[in-house]
């Protein structure tokens, strides 16, 4: 987190653009940008810029916004929910999909439907999340009328017009995480089946879903559970894109609208939570690796 915070300040500061001349506008004069320099403490050194910002970060102020003068933990607060209730929707439903999608690929492995299963993760890694979201967009909502196009709506409006605007979210941000998992537990559930327990729990007389859940399953789950914690980037990066496309007050946009206005201390405040949840996420995975493998906690 400590290199993080010290790269964002860094390539935010070298970054072309000057916030105080978008503030003053297009009428202003030389003095009247050096004003706005001083006021917002940008004609200092980058050494003294980045160690008010860092006293202030250690102290939990992410700092003040430079278009709308909130805090900004108050703004992120404002956008968490639908980013958080999109994330969290994709990320169930992505486990819930892939995970049976990779296990019947490799039970099958060489069938048509293991064939369908690989196709379908070739294509969600090639197509673009927004050019998926406006193909759902034009399909569910534009012809067939049964999903709103933008939007969102709050869970206490009731639970049925808060999942409507997130399921075309959730399938655009969530295919390419789907295709990863898919490919990634038929790979490992392969190498895991070519193992002589597995061929010995199969000739004691298992039953087949005993031998692939209780067996093959649970010791191919630790690479699974790798590429689910990275994949979290991929849930991370594509919100940005999917809320800019379905219009969702989250983070993401507030992320857009921020460097769009070269809005520093918002750039720096969200990139710094995404991080933070990147990294306790990462260490949740890698602590979950005891339950799956006792051998581990030796």
């Amino acid at each position: 987190m400590a290199v993080v915070a010290l790269v964002v300040f860094s390539l935010l500061y070298l970054t072309p653009g000057d916030p105080a001349a978008i503030i003053a506008g297009d009428v202003a004069t030389d003095e009247d940008i050096r004003r706005i320099h001083a006021r917002l403490g940008l004609d200092q050194t980058f050494v003294v810029q980045f160690g008010r910002w860092l006293w202030a970060l250690l102290h939990g102020d992410l700092g003040t916004s430079i278009f709308t003068n909130l805090p900004v933990t108050q703004l992120i607060g404002q956008r968490i929910e639908p980013t958080v209730a999109l994330t969290l929707c994709t990320l169930v439903v992505a486990i819930l999909v892939a995970i049976p999608l990779g296990v019947i690929a490799a039970a099958k492995a060489g069938s048509w439907l293991d064939r369908a299963v690989m196709s379908f993760s070739v294509l969600g890694f090639s197509v673009p999340v927004f050019v998926l979201a406006y193909i759902l967009i034009l399909t569910f909502s534009v012809q067939l009328e049964w999903l709103p196009v933008q939007g969102y709506r709050n869970f206490r409006d009731g639970a049925w017009q808060w999942l409507r605007h997130l399921i075309l979210p959730s399938i655009a941000l969530g295919t390419v995480y789907v295709a990863l998992i898919a490919r990634m537990t038929r790979a490992s559930m392969l190498d895991v089946l070519a193992q002589d327990y597995i061929r010995t729990a199969a000739a004691k007389g298992l039953a087949p879903q005993q031998v692939l859940i209780g067996h093959a399953l649970k010791n191919a789950a630790i690479p699974v559970m790798t590429v689910i914690g990275v994949g979290i980037a991929l849930l991370i990066s594509g919100a940005v894109v999917t809320e800019t496309v379905f219009a969702l007050p989250g983070i993401g946009r507030l992320t857009v609208d921020a460097i769009l206005r070269r809005d520093y201390p918002v750039i720096q405040g969200v990139i710094l939570i995404f991080s933070a949840v990147y990294v306790l996420i990462n260490l949740a995975v890698d602590l979950s690796y005891t339950l799956f493998d006792p051998r581990i906690r030796y």
